[in-house]
């Protein structure tokens, strides 16, 4: 039987999985005029780092059971990153499809960066944790 927290994270992830299809899909005219630019970096690459830095550190409390051993929790990573990369992906290759949003490479690399350093930091704390266990 999971236990509530588990539910409230596994709610939480879909909350945000629902959050993200929103944000990479509506219609941009409905967001107001914002710098475009801070400290030189595209507003818009800042808020793709935003969006994808929650995707593994929510991955690993909705499934953090799953890791036990230190080739699981490696496993368990990989696997965090490769899915939150495919829907990355996933979402830059549907905007191309889209009449009023466009693909962008810059976008995906974004992503992938949260992505990677976010998963990082999980790893990190994951393998301190079984460390700690055991």
């Amino acid at each position: 039987m999971m236990s509530t927290k588990t539910i409230l994270a596994r709610i939480l992830f879909l909350i945000y999985l629902a959050a993200i299809a929103f944000l990479c899909f509506m219609h941009v005219d409905k967001i107001p005029d914002i710098q475009k630019t801070i400290f030189g970096i595209p507003t818009d690459k800042i808020a793709h780092f935003i969006m994808f830095l929650p995707f593994p550190i929510l991955t690993y409390l909705a499934y953090d059971h799953v890791t036990n051993k230190a080739w699981s929790a490696i496993l368990f990573s990989l696997l965090t990153f490769l899915v939150g990369a495919a829907i990355a992906a996933g979402t830059e290759y549907v905007q191309g499809l889209l009449p009023y949003r466009s693909r962008d490479i810059a976008d995906l690399k974004a992503d992938l960066l949260a992505l990677f350093i976010s998963t990082v930091a999980v790893f990190l704390v994951d393998i301190f944790n079984l460390k700690k266990r055991s």
